[in-house]
């Protein structure tokens, strides 16, 4: 009887600390993370807004060698999923004697959320290349931590995340400082130049010459010649052709849609009675806009990219067997090209792809509907 009493106490237990750990993972994957990435010691310092993720990641070997990235994701806080990139190198520092810095190849990593108790809390996955998650690289170990080895501006948000530094205000504008590169100072060393030493020069002794006698000269005049006069024939210059231009008709995304190049990217099977399409901005924020096109028809058009996902369902029965869904850039943005990351979740399970489309090319999403 006492057994069974104290097993149901422990079940008990588990169970809460189960729901509490869920409960609070949204909130507690803000800060700083310590471990490694494919073997590599690393501090990712991650703040949430939303479902999207952003900070820092210092790939080091000490505080004076090191690689610094932009990292930007998402966090799922049904699965406790967390992925985020390295989005933009910020900051490279060598020691003295290092031959090499850490963090050359950005990373894609994917990892969960989990609490094994005792206050500890941990992110364990796998990373991959950036650009190629099929490319594993190795694997993640991440444990949370109060203490950090590279202090930035987003200690701030960090440490005031709970009263009142989660305000998407707030994150945007730390973002503006914390992600310009860090500009490299190159000292110039003027030439040397030999001084030549001084060499002092004796004058001789000026004699004056005897004063002589001034004769004056009678003056006589000179006659100004005259000037010559000139005809000078004024011809008008013709008046210019006035031309009727006709403005050139900016290209309609239909245009652009058919003009440009489909790019393959990745195969997705689709079951299920509908998928539901994120997307986010690849890079920094920058005003990419694109239109979504299924079997060659217009789906969704005007979609600003940013870092919170834009959203959108597909009814599976409204799907044929083979299925391209293209992504489209209406414009470039301020940093071309136009660059995408689109998540697909299909009946509970996560797909992923990076989509770029420039001028001349469009990226392709083959989607395959599984017929029982």
């Amino acid at each position: 009887m006492k057994k069974s009493r104290f097993y149901a106490f422990c079940l008990t237990i588990m169970l809460l600390a189960g729901t509490f750990c869920t409960g609070i993972s949204a909130q507690m994957i803000t800060g700083v993370w310590k471990g490694k990435i494919n073997r590599q010691k690393v501090e990712v310092k991650i703040i949430q807004q939303g479902d999207s993720l952003t900070g820092t990641s210092y790939y080091y070997e000490s505080t004076n060698n090191y690689r610094r990235y932009s990292i930007r994701g998402f966090f799922d806080a049904h699965s406790n999923e967390a992925v985020w990139w390295d989005d933009q190198l910020l900051e490279e520092k060598s020691g003295r004697f290092s031959i090499s810095i850490p963090g050359k190849v950005p990373l894609l990593s994917r990892a969960d959320f989990n609490c094994p108790g005792g206050n500890r809390m941990m992110l364990d996955g796998k990373a991959a290349k950036k650009e190629n998650e099929t490319d594993v690289k190795g694997d993640v170990h991440l444990d949370k931590t109060s203490r950090t080895e590279f202090e930035d501006e987003w200690d701030f948000v960090i440490e005031n995340y709970t009263v009142g530094a989660n305000d998407p205000d707030i994150i945007d504008s730390v973002a503006n400082i914390a992600f310009r590169p860090v500009v490299k100072e190159e000292k110039t060393i003027a030439p040397q130049t030999e001084e030549k030493p001084e060499i002092k020069t004796i004058a001789p002794p000026v004699v004056k010459p005897a004063p002589e006698k001034i004769v004056e000269k009678p003056v006589v005049p000179i006659e100004q010649p005259k000037p010559i006069e000139k005809s000078v024939t004024i011809i008008e210059k013709p008046r210019p052709v006035e031309v009727d231009v006709v403005p050139a008709k900016a290209p309609t995304i239909e245009d652009k849609f058919k003009a440009r190049q489909k790019v393959f990217i990745k195969e997705i099977p689709v079951t299920g009675d509908s998928i539901e399409l994120r997307f986010y901005d690849n890079a920094e924020i920058d005003g990419d806009s694109i239109s979504i096109f299924l079997n060659d028809k217009l789906l969704f058009s005007h979609i600003r990219l940013t870092g919170n996902a834009y959203s959108i369902k597909i009814a599976v029965s409204e799907l044929n067997p083979s299925n391209e869904l293209i992504m489209v850039a209406e414009n470039l943005g301020a940093i071309p090209p136009n660059t995408s990351y689109m998540v697909a979740l299909v009946e509970g399970k996560r797909y992923d792809a990076f989509l770029a489309s420039t001028e001349g090319s469009s990226a392709m999403i083959r989607l395959i509907k599984n017929v029982p």
